[in-house]
């Protein structure tokens, strides 16, 4: 394999297998780019990105741009005279970034591209009650996630697994994705694919206070994968009706039951040492669960501290 000069372009853990894999392999990794750093928590501490922590102990070259289009930046990106920029979990970039490398700007996303287009596809997997994802590698362009696809590769997505499980098989699935695609490209003679376009495409739109909430109509199936596709962050949450406290769950068990008392959906009850929820077609076991300021703690210990929750109803 003929070495091939690489810009790299990552922030979070998941970038950093990505990296390490490339750093190891017969390429040439020119810079690393990665997020300013921030300050963050009461204290404001300065946090610094897992890329550039990684970066710093490996003695490779950073850029810390706070504006991709800066002059000065773009510049110095063209100096390195790099074949091509990787892309993994970083920022929307500019047509005058994407457009430098002779053979494209690849990126690695955490699905299998149609599907799952957005910033959390790894938890929408699960949250949507899919068996199977996967990583894609594509070549960026214009619009987000929607550009010539390289190649993909299925990752199966086991029943009670939750999106910290699913993501660490991710990661090593795409740092292996990253090279095989970096193969092909250096033949210069593959063709990557076009993705299509269709109304039923599922998305993964960015996490919030509002699409994390648990709605207790739903069915106890839907809430089950809504909760491990939540878990272990930034993990769903209801509210206690009587006091308007949020209740996190993070790890539960649906029973299907036949359920003759909806009205009681969504009532959290204490039974021989274990908490169930009541949905609309059965019951939730809960194993872990968090009250809002407090840890994160099993349901036996939830029992002796918050006895007062029993038969409360949730929102």
């Amino acid at each position: 394999m003929n070495k091939l000069k690489i810009v790299f372009m990552g922030t979070p853990d998941f970038a950093v297998g990505c990296l390490n894999t490339l750093i190891k392999s017969s390429h040439n990794v020119e810079a690393v780019i990665t997020a300013p750093d921030r300050a963050a928590g009461r204290g404001k501490k300065i946090i610094q990105s897992e890329i550039k922590k990684y970066a710093n102990s490996n003695n490779l070259r950073l850029l810390q741009p706070t504006n991709l289009k800066d002059e000065k930046f773009v510049n110095e990106l063209k100096s390195i005279n790099a074949d091509i920029f990787i892309v993994v979990a970083f920022r929307m970039l500019p047509k005058i970034v994407w457009e430098i490398p002779n053979k494209g700007t690849m990126n690695l996303h955490a699905s299998l591209l149609p599907q799952l287009r957005g910033a959390a596809p790894i938890h929408w997997a699960i949250i949507n009650g899919l068996n199977e994802t996967g990583v894609t590698t594509f070549f960026i362009n214009e619009k987000i996630d929607c550009g010539n696809v390289i190649e993909r590769s299925k990752v199966k997505i086991d029943d009670y697994e939750n999106t910290g499980q699913l993501y660490e098989k991710l990661k090593t699935k795409g740092s292996e994705l990253l090279l095989s695609s970096l193969k092909i490209i250096e033949k210069n003679n593959f063709k990557s694919i076009k993705q299509t376009n269709r109304k039923e495409l599922l998305l993964a739109p960015k996490l919030n206070k509002n699409n994390t909430r648990i709605n207790w109509n739903n069915s106890g199936e839907s809430i089950f994968n809504f909760v491990r596709g939540l878990n272990p962050y930034p993990s769903a949450w209801t509210k206690n009706k009587k006091n308007d406290k949020i209740l996190k769950l993070f790890n539960v068990i649906f029973h299907l039951e036949k359920n003759n008392t909806k009205n009681l959906t969504g009532t959290i009850l204490f039974e021989n040492n274990s908490i169930k929820i009541i949905t609309i077609d059965g019951y939730l076991e809960v194993l872990e669960l968090q009250i809002e300021g407090k840890k994160r703690i099993s349901s036996l210990e939830f029992i002796n501290g918050y006895k007062y929750f029993h038969l409360e109803h949730l929102l």
